[in-house]
């Protein structure tokens, strides 16, 4: 039966090798062990491998050796302040800006953008027209108009319905998708993108609906 692994952290379980170690037990077996004791908690074989390499050396410590130039990742509200900050003053910012201004891990740049800020990346949605106000109320109005001749006669209305939409449009270079995501709120709608810069080339599109 496996035991309940919640107490087996990292540090423990590298303590339990140094004892198997000291023992004369080899990797397969100390990983045996591990395996019918802690189940899918249980470290992988490379490493058990590599912690009883270690320990053979005449190495016995359990901690991770500290990492020459390795970025600071301790999470402060001053931190999350600024990744935040940051992330306002550039919805398009890449991790990798951020990580090099504050010094700090990508991990811990992820942990902070997911968990703390509760943000994440989304792709622009493109429209092709930015509508005012007053323009929204008439299509709305006009759909209600609508939906009442519908709710008249539903077998007749729709087949009486003609619509009709021309646009100019222009030859350009698309933005990507990958190009144009954004960071975004957990639960915030979906960004939008409009017509981009309009070139010299155009052609008319008429486009009818029945």
């Amino acid at each position: 039966m496996s035991g309940d692994a919640r107490d087996f952290n990292n540090m423990v379980t590298r303590a339990v090798i140094k004892f198997f170690v000291l023992q004369g037990k080899v990797p397969k077996e100390i990983h045996a062990i591990l395996i019918e004791t802690l189940g899918e908690h249980a470290p992988s074989y490379a490493t058990v491998k590599n912690w009883v390499a270690q320990f053979k050396r005449g190495d016995f410590s359990t901690c991770d050796a500290p990492r020459p130039g390795q970025p600071k990742t301790v999470t402060t509200p001053e931190i999350i302040y600024q990744i935040h900050k940051l992330i306002l003053e550039d919805h398009r910012i890449l991790a990798k800006s951020i990580v090099e201004k504050l010094g700090i891990s990508y991990e811990r740049d992820g942990s902070i953008i997911h968990e703390d800020l509760d943000m994440q990346k989304l792709s622009t949605k493109w429209v092709p027209k930015c509508l005012k106000a007053h323009q929204k109320c008439q299509w709305c109005q006009l759909s209600e108009q609508l939906l009442e001749l519908f709710w008249c006669d539903p077998n007749d209305s729709l087949s009486q319905l003609v619509t009709m939409e021309e646009t100019w449009l222009y030859h350009y270079d698309p933005e990507t998708k990958q190009q144009s995501m954004e960071w975004q709120h957990s639960g915030s709608p979906c960004p939008k993108k409009f017509q981009v810069q309009k070139s010299a080339g155009k052609v008319l599109a008429s486009i009818f609906w029945d």
